[in-house]
Parts: structure tokens; C-alpha cells; sequence
């Protein structure tokens, strides 16, 4: 673990609560405007879904992949260029001039929000020793529900009062604030696995298999869809199978069979926060064109 001065702990761990804010709120308060895109855009049920779903998806995707990589080439370096990703793609989705086009930046911001959020809890567990470890990750745990609880709320009042594209403007302050004081201030790297070789082969397998499943899961049950859904759950068998044979995998399947509580935590996460946000995109839409 890299010794820092208790400075830049503070401030690396206000640049974390930062992030760990912004990533939950723009992609829980878009959810409010959905309406509202869909209006402006003239978008059907299913495009309204792909703007958020496109966010979820990209994140989903990338984050095993980039914190494999920022433990190889350095986790500010990945933390910071995905602060970098996150402030442009904003701009642009504020900018879109049509549907299509916001999706696909929603998508690009969510790749860096995979290399942020990829990054902050291992930052953190390098620069904070294990008696405060557990101070600083629950400060970090807190914000990301703070984002999370915010977000429809402030997410409607942006939306009526300046509109849907007010969400991504309030932002850009607050992510070049923390990409200057990454770039001015932090100087550690923390690569623990420099030594280690980059999986592509394993990446290229999760990226493809992750993408039909999750694709063709959505649009079920359409025949293609269900093509889809099959071959990219093969697909996941397949890179479970790939990297237990490897020496250095991006993500170390062994676990959940040597470690039966990392396992269920992981399961219970994917219970909460599948219901937490299928019950958010459907209760907004059922408020706003229902009731």
C-alpha cells in the first residue's frame, strides 16, 4: 500500500465522494426526462429504454475489463481519462440533436463510468490503512446512495424548470473540478499488478458475450433476441472456462467458488439493484403518463 499524507487522503477521498455522486445521479435522474426526451425526440417505449439502458449496458460491459487495466497501467491515470470521458459525453448528450445520437453518448459515458467507478473503492483501499479503510469506504458508499436519492427529485426540477438537458450541463463543473485537482494534485498511480499481462483474448470474449446477452435479453422474445441471449450466455460459460486455464485473468472467476460470502454478496447486489432500478424506470413513466 502506497504511504500518502493525511492532505492527500482528504482530497483524494473528496474527488471519490465526487465521482461516486455523479455516476448514480445521471444515471438515475435521466429517468425522470424520459418523458421529456421522448416528446422532443418523438421516441418509442423501447428508444426511451436505450437511453438509459445504453448508460447501464456500456458500464456493465467495460468495468471488468478497465479495472483489470487500471490495475496494470495505473488507477488515476484510468480515473482520470474516464473523468475526461464522462465531462465530454456530457456535453454532447446536452447537445444532441436527435435520439439516436443521445444514446449513443449515453454509451460513451458510460464506458467512463466504468473506468471511474472501476477505480475509486481500489483507490481507496490503497490509500487509506486498514483501520481507517472502513471510514473511508463507507463515506464513498454513502454518496453513491446520496446520488442515487437525489436524482428524482433534483432530476424533475431540472427537467420542468430548464429542461432535460440541464442534467448533463450541471455536471461538467463538478468533473472538471476533479480532473484539474487529479491532474495538479495526485501524483500516485497505484498499478499493483504493473507486472501482469492485459487480457484481451478474456476482454474480447466478456465484451461480446456481455453485449448479445444483454442485447438480446432486452429485446425478448423476438427470435433474433432469443438467438442472442443464448449465444451470449454461451458465450459467459466460455470465458468462465478461458479464465481459470490463464495465469493472469481480468477477473478471477475462482472466487465465488473459494469464497462463498464474496459470492453471495455479489448475488444479493445484483437482487437489490436489478429490482432498485427496473421499479425506478417503470414508476416514472407509470407517475408521468398515467397518473
Amino acid at each position: 500500500m502506497t504511504t500518502t499524507r493525511p492532505s492527500s487522503k482528504r482530497l483524494i477521498l473528496f474527488l471519490i465522494i465526487i465521482t461516486s455522486f455523479i455516476n448514480p445521479f445521471l444515471g438515475a435522474a435521466i429517468n425522470i426526462a424520459l418523458p421529456a426526451i421522448s416528446e422532443e425526440f418523438s421516441m418509442s417505449a423501447v428508444g426511451m429504454s436505450w437511453v438509459a439502458m445504453a448508460f447501464l449496458l456500456s458500464s456493465a460491459i467495460f468495468l471488468v475489463p478497465l479495472g483489470k487495466l487500471a490495475d496494470i497501467k495505473g488507477r488515476k491515470k484510468i480515473f482520470l481519462i474516464g473523468n475526461i470521458i464522462i465531462a465530454a459525453s456530457s456535453i454532447f448528450c446536452a447537445l444532441s440533436p436527435q435520439g439516436a445520437m443521445l444514446i449513443i453518448f449515453r454509451g460513451i459515458q458510460g464506458i467512463g463510468s466504468a473506468m471511474v467507478f472501476g477505480t475509486g473503492i481500489a483507490i481507496i483501499t490503497s490509500v487509506y490503512p486498514p483501520g481507517e479503510r472502513g471510514k473511508a469506504i463507507g463515506i464513498t458508499v454513502t454518496s453513491v446512495y446520496v446520488g442515487l436519492s437525489v436524482a428524482p427529485f433534483l432530476g424533475g426540477i431540472l427537467t420542468q424548470y430548464l429542461g432535460w438537458r440541464s442534467i448533463f450541463y450541471i455536471t461538467i463543473p463538478f468533473e472538471v473540478l476533479v480532473i484539474w485537482l487529479t491532474w495538479r494534485y495526485v501524483r500516485e498511480e497505484w498499478a499493483d499488478a504493473r507486472a501482469e499481462r492485459f487480457d484481451l483474448p478474456g476482454s474480447l470474449i466478456y465484451l461480446l458475450s456481455m453485449s448479445a446477452f444483454m442485447y438480446g435479453f432486452s429485446r425478448l422474445p423476438e427470435t433474433p433476441a432469443i438467438i442472442l441471449t443464448a449465444g451470449g450466455l454461451l458465450g459467459l460459460i466460455a470465458f468462465v472456462i478461458f479464465e481459470m486455464r490463464i495465469k493472469s485473468p481480468i477477473f478471477n472467476v475462482r472466487l465465488f467458488k473459494s469464497n462463498r460470502r464474496f459470492a453471495f454478496s455479489n448475488l444479493a447486489a445484483l437482487i437489490n439493484y436489478a429490482t432498485t432500478f427496473a421499479i425506478t424506470f417503470l414508476l416514472s413513466l407509470y407517475l408521468q403518463y398515467v397518473l
